[in-house]
């Protein structure tokens, strides 16, 4: 074996165990975190509760599990088989999670029944405002109307909804949380999520950089790049379900995250073209596996997260690209950063925190 395998075998060696001792040392600091974080269980109520789910199992599980704590009685729905459930439990309250793509035609009328019959109804729509050409007719039916987007609230109030209040989404501290990734799930970069057009124009700018870089793409509508001679070999096209999304981001050194547009068009049913001011789910749930997040911006983002200090932001693609190289040659200020929003999700933005606020306004 000669001198240059040698000292490239050594390279490679120390590299591996470099790799490996920066992660465990990001995933102490996160148990740390974890220990002085202990998720607050709050006082249990007496409502009988019927919770109707719409299929977004990192939602509904959180959700569920803060119902469990917090209700008196709890039962959980398909949306198919509520008026049955509605029927042989007797509910004081009928929590809706959406209303939208999967419910059936008859919804609106099973809930009118149900309030004929003194049950309180509350839908919380969180996939506002891409869809309100279709959620405004549902939300007339209902008592209470909770919308994760504060662009709709006024929306749903003037179209003849009484009761409508904002109310923000979280993470499921259970299912994203910190974890040790295997080397398969390792990235530099990693983005989850759809091919919108505002992504696919991102990713197009950046693809001579991120080219170089161990990059991993995953989600539907990628063939839209024009770049996939570049970023082609990192994309894995498909869903990804939420305990693998987990993987994926706590094996990343830095993930994206940049909000769908919400214009009117192929992608969403949004005729009245409201605007995108609140932060999606996903931003609480890369904040809870306790990584890196350089976020687009959006109004009601310092709200939850301070940039610099808990999250990053950009907005630009030379913006991004320039924190990208920034953060991932300086490992101690990234993993500070991704302790910290950790932290902040922990204290403030669990499941148990939205849905005591919730039933605070209908109890």
């Amino acid at each position: 074996m000669n001198r240059a395998t040698v000292r490239t075998n050594k390279n490679a060696r120390q590299a591996t165990y470099r790799q490996g001792w920066n992660e465990g040392y990001r995933y102490g600091g996160c148990l740390a975190v974890m220990e002085q974080t202990p998720v607050a269980e709050p006082p249990k109520g007496d409502l009988r509760i019927l919770y109707v789910q719409q299929g977004f199992e990192s939602v509904d599980h959180g959700i569920i599990r803060a119902l469990r704590a917090l209700a008196g009685e709890l039962e959980v729905s398909s949306p198919g088989e509520m008026l049955q459930k509605a029927e042989q439990t007797h509910p004081d309250l009928v929590l809706v999670m959406n209303a939208l793509h999967v419910f059936p035609a008859e919804h609106s009328e099973h809930i009118d029944l149900l309030r004929s019959r003194g049950i309180i109804t509350a839908v919380w729509f969180v996939d506002d405002p891409y869809f309100t050409d279709r959620s405004l007719p549902v939300a007339r039916h209902y008592d209470y109307v909770f919308t994760h987007e504060l662009s709709c609230v006024s929306f749903y109030r003037e179209g003849g909804c009484s009761e409508v209040h904002y109310l923000p989404l979280a993470a499921d501290s259970e299912m994203f949380a910190p974890m040790e990734a295997p080397r398969s799930y390792q990235s530099d970069v990693c983005f989850i999520g759809s091919g919108f057009w505002n992504r696919i124009a991102l990713f197009d700018e950046l693809a001579p950089y991120l080219s170089s870089k161990k990059v991993k793409i995953i989600g539907g509508l990628w063939n839209r790049l024009q770049q996939q001679g570049l970023l082609g070999p990192h994309i894995r096209e498909g869903w990804v379900e939420p305990e693998e999304a987990r993987i994926y981001y706590n094996g990343a050194k830095i993930v994206i995250n940049m909000h769908r547009p919400t214009e009117a068009g192929q992608d969403n049913a949004n005729s009245a073209n409201l605007s995108g001011l609140s932060i999606n789910p996903r931003t609480y749930e890369i904040a809870a596996c306790g990584t890196l997040q350089i976020s687009d911006v959006r109004e009601d983002l310092q709200r939850y997260y301070r940039p610099g200090y808990d999250i990053e932001t950009f907005g630009s693609a030379e913006e991004l690209k320039q924190k990208i190289q920034y953060y991932l040659a300086h490992e101690q200020e990234r993993v500070e950063i991704a302790w910290r929003s950790l932290w902040t999700t922990r204290e403030r933005h669990t499941y148990n925190d939205r849905v005591a606020r919730m039933l605070a306004i209908v109890n």
